[in-house]
């Protein structure tokens, strides 16, 4: 059962992934604009968890993998914000546990009579990618079940400069930036805060967000474009570099072949002008460099071992 007070009497969104990066942004700016939300948690002791009830969210403990927990989590809300359950193994992504997971919220969303549910998923290319297969079928399952679905797909993070995956690509490492992409082609970026402000918009208005898929950026600056506004808002010196063939294969046969579909130019299609006129405050990486990015990233390169 949630842990905190009833929901208010006007609505309650319930927002999934809420200890992460898209679900806590979007609980954020939620709350900062006097909407109740119940956040789901595993954990209500974590300090993430702490932090949004703090800010003030109800908490609900739920799991994807226990869809019973998801009933008690679902009681008097209104709308559901989720994100992507991505699963994944020793051989990559698990699509039918992934969709399995995503399946268990729709049904407990439309079991408890919600009509609105907002879906963060990923964005698409001019190329199937792996691990995009699950959330399509989730995208196509939201829509058969949830009569007001909206589907956002975004690019990737701008956060994605202040770390790194386990495979050694992203972040900022020694003043340089690794990553799959060619160096001088536009690779389209998001601002977080922009996902939870079209997350919000839906939220305002469903009737006109119903049935729409968004693929979300807000810039495309090429890679060796970005090192040199990060170099300049940080005052420190980055550079890019793109994984050789060799480099991408020895970490994966999956990041091999993504890099071969950047390198063909199956890239990213959000049209960042349309969405600009949906939402005039869309950042562009030096919005967000002078916002909070470049803080961030002078904080975080401090922190790590020289």
């Amino acid at each position: 059962m949630p842990t905190a007070t009833p929901a208010s009497s006007r609505s309650l969104v319930l927002v999934t992934g809420a200890t992460g990066k898209q679900g806590g942004t979007t609980a954020r700016r939620l709350l900062a604009q006097g909407q109740a939300v119940r956040a789901l948690v595993r954990d209500p002791a974590a300090p993430a968890a702490a932090a949004l009830a703090a800010a003030g969210a109800q908490l609900a403990r739920g799991d994807f993998d226990d869809p019973a927990s998801l009933r008690p989590a679902l009681e008097g809300v209104t709308a559901v914000f989720g994100i992507p359950p991505v699963a994944f193994g020793p051989a990559g992504p698990e699509t039918d546990l992934e969709v399995a997971r995503g399946r268990a919220l729709i049904d407990a969303a439309a079991a408890a009579g919600v009509k609105q549910v907002v879906f963060s998923t990923v964005a698409s290319a001019s190329a199937t990618s792996p691990g995009s297969a699950g959330k399509a079928l989730i995208e196509q399952y939201l829509r058969e079940r949830i009569p007001l679905a909206t589907a956002l797909r975004p690019v990737r993070f701008m956060t994605n400069y202040l770390g790194s995956t386990p495979f050694g690509i992203d972040g900022i490492s020694g003043g340089v930036h690794r990553h799959l992409f060619p160096p001088h082609e536009p690779m389209q970026v998001i601002a977080l805060e922009d996902i939870a402000e079209f997350a919000a918009l839906a939220f305002a208005d469903p009737a006109r967000f119903a049935g729409r898929t968004l693929e979300l950026a807000g810039d495309a600056p090429t890679p060796a474009e970005a090192a040199a506004a990060i170099s300049e808002a940080t005052g420190i010196p980055v550079r890019y570099e793109q994984l050789t063939d060799t480099e991408a294969a020895a970490i994966s046969p999956e990041v091999a072949e993504t890099r071969k579909r950047w390198q063909a130019g199956h890239g990213w299609h959000a049209d960042i002008e349309a969405l600009r006129v949906i939402h005039p405050g869309l950042r562009t990486l030096a919005d967000w460099l002078a916002e909070s990015g470049a803080a961030a990233i002078r904080d975080n390169l401090a922190g790590m071992p020289r």
